[in-house]
């Protein structure tokens, strides 16, 4: 009963684990053959190797709990002990560096400004480097968030704009700084005043679509708030996966146990 309990678990577990491997595999050949954003032929290698990666173990797992190859399973077992050692590491690392920072309320303002000093030193800097960022700022451009911005408060009056509730990256991309005190024409289109900023984003700021802020501070900043916003849901959700991945290891455990005790008596039956 034991064997059938633990092992066939394992079994169905890592079964269901394959099958999930063969859409995120197939899913990473499309993005290397068909990606034409930066964005997309970025996102292919790593989803191909979680999916080579997901079938291999996977597979030992099955094939070491249905089929009794203890040697297998023990492999199995050793990958998911690492696993759940780099899931504990990386989600203690992603509460870390996302525990500092946030937006800056401004009064009278309906959205926030982000300064690029408040945020963790280590996001600063793999955000910052010229390589990172213009592969970051191919994505802003291809997900177009700056022009359905521009074109969802395109008949906005300066007073409604004002109190409008924007995205991180909204605020700090697409307009130009509070500190700046342009004048309002249209959600993108700002005209300078006499008034003078010691803001470095002011100078940067271009009325064309493409340009705009994306050299700023400010959508350095509003881009690490919103990653810091996400990394905090990715780490929720592995330590919910942290769990899972205990559970399993466990049954594992008695299935490896009950193959070796399995393999014990065959040997002493088969004795003279």
């Amino acid at each position: 009963m034991a064997f059938r309990l633990s092992n066939n678990l394992v079994g169905i577990l890592n079964f269901i684990t394959f099958l999930l491997s063969i859409p995120i595999l197939g899913a990473g050949i499309w993005l290397s053959r068909e990606g034409v954003t930066e964005c997309e032929r970025f996102l292919d290698k790593p989803v191909i190797v979680i999916g080579v990666f997901l079938m291999l173990v996977s597979l030992a797992g099955l094939i070491g709990a249905c089929c009794r190859v203890t040697w297998l399973l023990w492999l199995y077992l050793v990958v998911m002990f690492l696993l759940i050692v780099l899931g504990i590491v990386f989600t203690i690392f992603a509460f870390a560096v996302t525990n500092k920072g946030a937006g800056e309320a401004l009064s009278g303002k309906g959205y926030k400004e982000y300064r690029l000093g408040d945020y963790s030193n280590w996001l600063q800097k793999r955000v910052t480097s010229q390589k990172n960022w213009n592969k970051i700022k191919s994505c802003l451009a291809d997900s177009k968030v700056c022009t359905d911005f521009h074109d969802k408060y395109l008949n906005t009056s300066a007073s409604e704009f004002s109190q409008t509730h924007l995205s991180s990256v909204q605020s700090g991309c697409c307009k130009p700084s509070n500190d700046c005190q342009f004048m309002y024409v249209g959600p993108t289109n700002w005209t300078r005043g006499s008034a003078e900023s010691n803001n470095p984003d002011c100078n940067l700021w271009n009325n064309n679509l493409n340009t705009l802020c994306f050299d700023c501070q400010s959508c350095k900043a509003g881009f690490i708030d919103n990653l810091r916003s996400s990394w905090k849901k990715v780490a929720i959700v592995n330590t919910v996966f942290l769990i899972f991945l205990i559970i399993v290891y466990s049954v594992g455990c008695c299935a490896f146990r009950n193959n070796r005790r399995d393999n014990y008596y065959q040997q002493q039956t088969w004795k003279p």
